[in-house]
């Protein structure tokens, strides 16, 4: 068969014909950007919001005062600005929440993932999302009305308002979190894996623990982070539950209160706009935007560490 030979010059000028412009994909582009934008611009507008005011807190109140001292008293007569026992208070729920969250979160996803039927995953699933969307409200007077006693009755002397059981009720709102999100990172672990493990004589313990458990440890290391950035932002199940007694104690048994408790207290209180006692609430509030911003770098930067590549 003959071959059509063009000089390079004609070859050369045969232009390819122009892609043809969408209007569906500029109006999916366009909407897309201003979506970013927007979410840009709230964060910015969030940043604004809390810095500047507490740049007027700030030079009224020495901020090595503030961060270091150890009586929180703003609304005294005369005003202590030490904030320490509500970074303390703060840890002290989230950590003791987290003790409960963590385990029982993680064995929920591994049974999903590993021991359930696929039509027993449906049925507890949207269990566990039903339990994610109880109002936190809720959970705080359940936690005040019906834990508290309970705890009581079985021998535990607590306050009235105690770390306890506000832990104890937010440990268990976070359970989905972590199950939801631990599980889909175990889903995503290949097949070839665990059938490696068994073709080595591991039961599904063995295999579930130590073959997709540490495959899928970046994912588990997200959800553990994110569930304990819920937990330092938690407000309504720690203000109702915890009470309002800012103070240095590691006994979840005692009354404490956390920086949302205290924003969330005195932010619908009788505060006069512009006090200086006013702007506590930015100071705290930026504190605590500093804190869940190193605890989200931390998770990033652990997520990329453990993170694990399957093809």
């Amino acid at each position: 068969m003959a071959s059509l030979d063009l000089p390079y010059d004609a070859a050369s000028s045969v232009a390819l014909p122009k892609k043809r412009i969408r209007l569906g994909e500029v109006v999916v582009q366009v909407v897309l950007f201003v979506a970013a934008t927007i979410s840009v611009l709230t964060t910015v507008g969030i940043v604004l919001s809390l810095v500047l005011p507490a740049i007027d807190f700030f030079r009224i109140v020495s901020p090595w005062e503030f961060l270091t001292g150890t009586t929180w008293a703003p609304l005294f007569l005369e005003p202590e600005f030490g904030v320490v026992p509500l970074v303390v208070g703060t840890l002290v729920i989230s950590f003791w929440s987290s003790l409960i969250a963590f385990p029982l979160g993680l064995g929920v996803a591994i049974y999903l993932s590993e021991y359930a039927r696929e039509s027993v995953t449906r049925f507890l699933k949207p269990i566990l999302e039903i339990l994610a969307a109880i109002p936190t409200v809720v959970l705080g007077y359940f936690a005040l009305t019906f834990v508290t006693p309970f705890i009581r009755d079985i021998g535990i002397e607590v306050e009235i308002f105690n770390a306890l059981s506000a832990s104890i009720v937010l440990g268990i709102m976070l359970i989905p979190t972590v199950a939801s999100l631990s599980e889909d990172a175990m889903a995503a672990v290949p097949r070839d894996l665990r059938d490696g493990g068994y073709a080595l004589g591991a039961d599904k313990l063995q295999v579930s623990t130590r073959v997709v458990v540490p495959a899928a440890i970046s994912g588990i290391i997200a959800a553990f982070v994110l569930a304990f950035s819920r937990a330092v932002g938690e407000t309504m199940i720690v203000l109702i539950a915890a009470g309002q007694l800012p103070q240095i104690t590691f006994d979840p048994r005692e009354t404490i209160s956390t920086m949302t408790a205290f924003i969330g207290a005195t932010g619908n209180g009788d505060v006069p706009t512009g006090s200086i006692e006013y702007k506590t609430i930015f100071a705290v509030g930026l504190t605590l935007f500093v804190m869940t911003l190193i605890m989200n770098l931390i998770s990033i930067r652990l997520v990329r560490k453990f993170r694990e590549v399957y093809e």
